[in-house]
């Protein structure tokens, strides 16, 4: 069955699988995505290939292409267990925001619609979880094709980094993974507190206020390889400098005064990610949504 939800005034349109209700699965796995055709389904299959089962809710962050169909169609081949929404306003926090919304699970997971992930995925972020204090887990990235030995060594260097430097994130959203209560009183995703680029470092500074956040040799994951057009939505080298010696001991200054004063004299909202001035099928650059024009991306 396929239940058509009533749109609320930030979702367009809902659609749930009804596989099982009757066994709640501990995961949720957050997925947005804006113009993803070509690498969404991939991620999708590597999501239902889990040893954990989860939830996957989709976020349809305004997608000019066939985003949407595919995530619906490939979810209904593999018979998930999934949640298909539309955020019109545009940016990955105000994505993610929505997702989070419809999460009912004891673990929550943030997952790039370009990235794949192997079937252990969760259960090895699961473990860290369930360690004493930890309430966020993170995954070290390594090509999917890698041997063995390579990832572990990609691995001991992210456990190696992380000793160092413990009270700093180290991986990026594709490889965050979140206990649901810490991360709902640590504020969840919001662009009221933070509606930049770089939002995967900030919510993990929140996080660590509440515990700890680990890695392991088992949490891995592989995004694509193909070329970004995004060189701007970076760290400067002051700023990385400033980030790996002072935030874990200048706490919220570096996040809500230097850095964000920063990244808005650069224009680095959330919505930047979407910084690629072309979109194919002969659309124009632009496209209206409410009463703003943001760039269309491919």
């Amino acid at each position: 069955m396929l239940l058509d939800l009533d749109a609320r005034p930030d979702t367009r349109f809902a659609h749930m699988a009804a596989r099982d209700r009757a066994v709640r699965p501990a995961w949720s796995v957050l997925v947005p995505f804006f113009n993803e055709q070509a690498f969404l389904t991939r991620t999708i299959e590597s999501l239902a290939a889990q040893s954990r089962p989860a939830r996957i809710i989709l976020i349809d962050n305004g997608s000019t292409d066939d985003s949407a169909a595919i995530a619906r169609a490939t979810c209904d081949r593999l018979r998930l267990d999934y949640l298909l929404i539309a955020e019109m306003r545009p940016g990955k926090v105000q994505a993610l925001k929505t997702g989070l919304r419809w999460v009912r699970t004891h673990y929550v997971a943030t997952c790039d619609a370009d990235t794949v992930y192997p079937a252990n995925y969760l259960a090895a972020a699961e473990a860290l979880l369930e360690q004493d204090g930890c309430v966020v887990a993170g995954a070290f990235f390594a090509p999917e094709q890698a041997d063995e030995a390579t990832r572990l060594k990609a691995g001991a260097k992210m456990r190696a980094t992380a000793r160092l430097l413990p009270r700093q994130c180290h991986t990026g959203g594709a490889g965050q993974a979140f206990r649901t209560d810490a991360l709902r009183r640590a504020g969840g995703f919001d662009a009221d507190l933070w509606a930049y680029v770089l939002e995967d470092h900030e919510v993990i500074h929140r996080m660590m206020k509440l515990g700890t956040m680990r890695y392991s040799d088992d949490m891995w994951c592989s995004p694509s390889p193909r070329e970004r057009d995004r060189a701007s939505i970076r760290w400067t080298l002051v700023e990385r400098l400033m980030y790996s010696a002072l935030a874990p001991w200048a706490g919220d200054w570096f996040f809500y005064d230097f850095l964000a004063s920063r990244l808005r004299s650069r224009r680095l909202v959330s919505q930047s990610i979407r910084e690629r001035a072309f979109q194919t099928g002969g659309q124009d650059s632009g496209r209206t949504m409410g009463a703003a024009t943001y760039p269309v991306c491919g």
